[in-house]
């Protein structure tokens, strides 16, 4: 049986990196005592996806893993479980069945929710003229940036991977922007690129990034794909 767990990831919980995450989560399916399902083999482990490896520093309420097991309890059961096992901000927030032909989680991953704000003592002297500037900028046919390759240093057009971007009156800003294997676009690159267009430079620790969720075809989150076990 396919299952796709929901998951958040806050707190000091944000430095830690993917792989320690993986393993992190292999701890917590023996903790919890999930009938996970493990490979075959000479070393046999558990099967066990991610959808999108979140960069570290990043917080987020919108993870995904999926898992497949031999037997489970209903979804409220095991999201208590779970849960009881969880260090320090880390939550388990839905477990759902998922149909035999469900494409994993990392291959559906098409776009992915943002809020974005500056540290204490980064924030833009005149926050109404950053948000109208940064909307003008949007409006551009072309944002190009150079992205690093492994051949070097490449200009790439992110305009296409820009769903939508927006300022709020708390001073934070919201985006959508492409996510996965096709196309993967952080944030942090976005905001970069509008600073750099006013001749000004970002701070590497000037941003906090917090991932709010991840699509997939037809913009359904990647837990809808699922349903809740009664």
């Amino acid at each position: 049986m396919k299952i796709r767990i929901k998951f958040a990831k806050e707190g000091i919980m944000k430095y830690i990196g993917h792989l320690d995450m993986m393993r992190y989560f292999q701890k917590v399916m023996r903790r919890a005592e999930v009938d996970i399902r493990y490979s075959e083999g000479f070393s046999p482990h558990q099967i066990m996806s991610f959808a999108a490896p979140l960069g570290v520093g990043v917080t987020s309420r919108g993870e995904y893993v999926d898992i497949e097991v031999l037997s489970t309890d209903a979804s409220s059961c095991m999201i208590e479980r779970l849960n009881r096992v969880m260090t320090e901000g880390m939550e388990i927030l839905s477990y759902r069945r998922l149909p035999d032909s469900a494409a994993a989680a990392m291959s559906m991953v098409e776009k992915a929710d943002y809020t974005v704000r500056f540290r204490k003592g980064y924030e833009p002297a005149d926050w109404e003229h950053f948000s109208k500037g940064l909307s003008a900028f949007l409006n551009r046919e072309r944002i190009p940036v150079l992205k690093k390759t492994k051949k070097g240093e490449k200009e790439t057009d992110i305009r296409p991977w820009i769903d939508w971007l927006r300022t709020e009156q708390d001073h934070s800003i919201r985006m959508r922007v492409a996510a996965g294997s096709a196309a993967n676009l952080k944030p942090d690159v976005v905001i970069r690129a509008y600073m750099e267009s006013c001749g000004e430079k970002l701070d590497p620790f000037a941003l906090t990034i917090h991932r709010d969720e991840v699509y997939g075809p037809d913009l359904r989150p990647l837990d809808q794909f699922g349903e809740d076990i009664e």
